[in-house]
């Protein structure tokens, strides 16, 4: 059965919710509200919300600061650690990696809403340490302030603002980088390319709209082998996302190839919906009428015990049992393949892995990279006063009722087979000598991962796993993205 609920974005805004308040409500500030109203939606719809005491335990109106966004956060946080997972011992929505923060939950200014609609209005470009005193360009969006600036995935940051970059060993050192790249109207910038010369930019942030598909191209291996290789860089909505992933794939058919490579190593989620299309561009036509994958909400949302999603959505009876949620494939285009490699890493998240996780029981599929950040869950973005609360409401498995995948997919294991390898940033994406798209190449030609290491790599300081991870998530403050869902009618 199609589910009665699909993944989307929320583009209405600036709507405040109207929960049970007590008494003391009457007089009650805006932020007061907010906070009230956050906890009421989370004791009635969050996926775990059996581990939210009552109100006046809770006390939501006692989470204080002198920034009412962070005030919220603080809130959120507070739920977010109550459900313990008995598989780890810790809560479901720890973050080993940053402790004071949720893994999943968050509240929105609409940055992240106007984002996923696929607009953006920033620099265009996304920075990483490759080691202490390497700063480097990840990747440029297409039409975008850098892109116009000619930066290119690779470039090496030198100089910001008339400053050498510094190392990242010290918190001073990032929040000097954070502030200049996302906290500022614009930017000068010194950058060294690959050939040793060097440029000098200066940005503003500007809007512009996103192509998700960064870049897509084949590659004639010989011996029949033609790879076709597509960097998916954000789930965004699927009005936005869906004529470029046509064309990407429009292009692989037309120039036959049998074998695909999707990058999704920078990819932190978006839309279900244009994950789910995404599937259906890639699973074997004879897989369409199948089950997909299938939503599980709390007890509260299956029994229709629901009256503040009531209030802003026309829900049927039993829209939120299992079997009224459920995905099934419809192949689109014509490709045919019975392989996939996704290149990953630990910035591969939300609807990036539900892609993965709902092919896995009906191809070959290979992972390439590093452990994915494990989000197996999605959310239903709640317009509250001027922001969006943004935490777990499902749960999704795929047709083999797998999807515990809380602590992420890990390249090389006997459910993930692939390889588990580093990042290789020095290259631009669909250069053949790129440490993850090489080894998925060689693969293709001769069935193993063997590979050299490309002369630069072997003596290069590099980051762990963790520092590494921890690097990236204090240069990109933006959150990784929600599998997002609204209904299909409003009050």
């Amino acid at each position: 059965m199609k589910k009665l609920f699909f993944f989307i974005i929320i583009l209405s805004a600036g709507l405040i919710a109207s929960c049970k308040k007590d008494k003391s409500t009457k007089a009650a500030s805006t932020l007061d509200q907010i906070r009230d109203s956050i906890y009421y939606y989370e004791k009635e719809d969050y996926l775990w919300n059996d581990a939210i005491p009552s109100y006046s335990t809770f006390d939501p109106r006692s989470y204080t600061s002198d920034n009412d966004q962070d005030a919220l956060n603080s809130e959120i946080f507070s739920i977010s650690q109550l459900k313990i997972n008995p598989a780890t011992n810790a809560p479901y929505e720890y973050f080993a990696t940053n402790p004071l923060v949720p893994k999943y939950s968050f509240i929105d200014d609409g940055t992240e809403t106007a984002s996923l609609n696929g607009t953006n209005g920033d620099f265009g470009f996304e920075p990483a340490y490759i080691a202490d005193e390497d700063l480097r360009v990840k990747y440029v969006y297409a039409g975008s302030p850098a892109d116009l600036a000619g930066i290119k995935r690779g470039y090496q940051i030198t100089n910001i603002n008339g400053t050498s970059t510094p190392s990242s060993d010290n918190n001073s050192n990032l929040n000097f980088v954070i502030d200049a790249i996302y906290y500022s109207p614009t930017i000068k910038m010194t950058l060294l390319k690959p050939d040793g010369t060097s440029i000098n930019v200066s940005l503003a942030t500007a809007s512009y709209t996103v192509n998700p598909v960064i870049t897509y191209k084949v590659f004639n291996e010989g011996s029949g082998h033609k790879i076709g290789y597509m960097v998916f860089n954000s789930f965004t909505a699927l009005a936005n996302a869906q004529p470029q992933l046509n064309t990407a794939f429009d292009y692989f058919i037309t120039n036959g190839i049998n074998e695909l490579v999707v990058d999704l190593r920078y990819n932190g989620g978006g839309a279900g919906e244009t994950a789910e299309y995404l599937d259906d561009l890639i699973v074997p036509a004879a897989k369409s009428n199948t089950l997909m994958y299938t939503q599980y909400f709390n007890s509260n949302l299956q029994n229709d015990k629901d009256p503040l999603l009531s209030k802003k959505y026309n829900l049927n009876p039993g829209q939120f049992l299992p079997a009224n949620n459920q995905t099934q494939f419809v192949k689109k285009l014509s490709l045919n393949i019975s392989r996939v490699f996704f290149i990953v890493t630990n910035e591969t998240a939300s609807s990036s892995e539900l892609t993965i996780n709902n092919l896995l029981p009906e191809l070959n599929i290979i992972l390439i990279g590093s452990t994915t950040y494990g989000k197996p869950v999605g959310e239903i973005p709640i317009p509250i006063n001027k922001y969006y609360l943004y935490s777990p409401q499902l749960y999704v498995e795929n047709s083999a009722n797998k999807g515990d995948y809380y602590s992420g997919m890990i390249p090389g294991t006997g459910t993930y087979p692939g390889k588990l390898a580093a990042d290789d940033i020095t290259k631009e994406f669909g250069d053949s000598t790129e440490m993850l798209l090489s080894y998925a190449l060689n693969y293709v030609k001769d069935g193993t991962f063997a590979l050299k290491i490309p002369q630069g790599l072997s003596n290069q300081k590099t980051f762990s796993v963790e520092q590494s991870r921890a690097v990236s998530l204090e240069l990109n403050k933006h959150k990784f993205r929600p599998m997002i869902f609204k209904s299909k009618a409003k009050r």
